[in-house]
């Protein structure tokens, strides 16, 4: 009973919050917007490939985890660690709830990587960008897109 709650719950959330799917070009605006760019020494190109193989630039992607906690967002933050969703006990070290980070402007989901990022493990808190960005060449992600 409770997990069809939280199944019917999420799927609410989800029709809150139509897909909305940025333009690579686009975040990379956006990303840049947010001071992203060189912050703890990470490129707009490491920032999108993260935003690309965690959601494909989707801002309000939802996704439940085997043990019960969801990822939000563009980067799909964790709720059992970095955010509040009411839903599962959450250490919500970002201080905000989840749905903040569905928002299309990115400032909250900005805001809550910054804190991720800032520590030891980086842009390896991300298991998705350890496999498919670490290491690789990946100036192609800004290949026709100008920050002006």
């Amino acid at each position: 009973m409770t997990r069809a709650l939280l199944v019917s719950l999420v799927s609410c959330l989800l029709a809150l919050h139509q897909a909305r799917v940025i333009q690579r070009c686009d975040m990379a605006k956006l990303l840049y917007k947010e001071d992203l760019h060189g912050f703890e020494g990470y490129s707009l190109n490491d920032w999108l490939c993260l935003a690309f193989v965690e959601s494909k630039f989707n801002t309000s992607k939802i996704n439940e985890n085997a043990d019960g906690s969801f990822d939000y967002g563009v980067f799909q933050i964790n709720s059992h660690y970095w955010c509040n969703d009411y839903l599962s006990h959450s250490e919500n070290l970002c201080q905000m709830d989840c749905t903040e980070l569905l928002n299309p402007d990115l400032l909250s989901t900005a805001n809550c990587a910054k804190k991720i990022v800032s520590g030891e493990s980086g842009l390896n808190n991300w298991i998705n960008w350890k496999l498919h960005c670490s290491g690789r060449p990946l100036s192609y992600w800004m290949t026709g897109c100008s920050l002006a």
